[in-house]
């Protein structure tokens, strides 16, 4: 008799060895049902702080709490069996020193199961990146638009369409690539750009509104599922959930109104006594 063997979880070192080859596929999720759907279809499910804008109705991330994250966290990995879980770490949680930062990661890891963290920014990272790779915390950088930062960029829009500002973006790109990052997600950045990043660093690239020469992508799910009223420019609607789910639910309020639901076949009979 066969056993059929279990699916291994995706590692960090695996997605790091996918440099140059068969593109990595990657979503965000944020609670088991959709992590569930999610797990035989992608090779890695990022837990990102954008929960707070998507299920929490928060207008930035920058309210997010590393609580947040530990609960959405842990329930996408209960979800999951195959895909590396990726967390992020919420503005706040890491930026003061790498021990911080480490404490942070390593209580995300601790109560959630993930196999990573993701922390934003480039050069003024690079030290804490290393400190916590060096510690057995696998780190996925992040450049470009980093949302955290909202309030000192002003706004969402796109980085690197000047000569200076790309040359930055590619420093920072290399700074958290050369601290040991597994990975390193590309965010809005001018198309160049994230070409040239992905053509100079070891690590593979993630692209959101990068270039389809990065070594993989990632969305919103909630974006790319049309549950989203306003997105990026980057974001190709793959359908239109939204329109769909208010249609549903208008017509169970209609049938509720008309006493047409439930229906013979939604409730319960009693029970027949049988005559001894």
């Amino acid at each position: 008799m066969s056993v059929q063997a279990e699916a291994r979880r995706m590692s960090a070192p695996e997605i790091r060895a996918r440099k140059g080859g068969a593109p990595i596929v990657s979503l965000t999720s944020y609670h088991a049902h959709t992590a569930q759907l999610l797990d035989s279809h992608v090779d890695l499910i990022l837990v990102g702080d954008s929960l707070g804008m998507v299920m929490h109705g928060l207008e930035t991330t920058v309210p997010v709490t590393v609580e947040m994250m530990i609960v959405h966290g842990r329930a996408v990995v209960r979800g999951t069996k195959r895909a590396l879980i990726v967390v992020d770490l919420p503005f706040g949680s890491y930026e003061a020193s790498p021990v911080e930062a480490f404490h942070t990661a390593a209580r995300i890891l601790k109560e959630t199961g993930a196999g990573a963290v993701k922390l934003e920014g480039g050069v003024r990272m690079a030290e804490t990146v290393r400190f916590l790779v060096d510690r057995g915390v696998p780190v996925m950088g992040h450049v470009g638009l980093t949302p955290q930062a909202i309030n000192t960029l002003g706004s969402f829009k796109a980085r690197g369409r000047d000569d200076a500002e790309a040359d930055i973006i590619v420093a920072d790109a290399r700074a958290v690539a050369e601290a040991g990052a597994f990975s390193v997600v590309v965010e809005a950045v001018a198309e160049p750009v994230a070409r040239r990043i992905t053509e100079e660093i070891a690590p593979p690239t993630i692209g959101i509104g990068g270039s389809a020469a990065c070594d993989g992508q990632i969305l919103v799910l909630e974006d790319m599922l049309g549950l989203s009223p306003r997105v990026p420019k980057f974001v190709k609607r793959y359908a239109e959930l939204g329109p769909a789910i208010e249609a549903a639910v208008s017509q169970y309020a209609d049938e509720v109104r008309a006493r047409t639901f439930p229906a013979a076949e939604h409730v319960y009979a009693p029970k027949v006594r049988k005559v001894s």
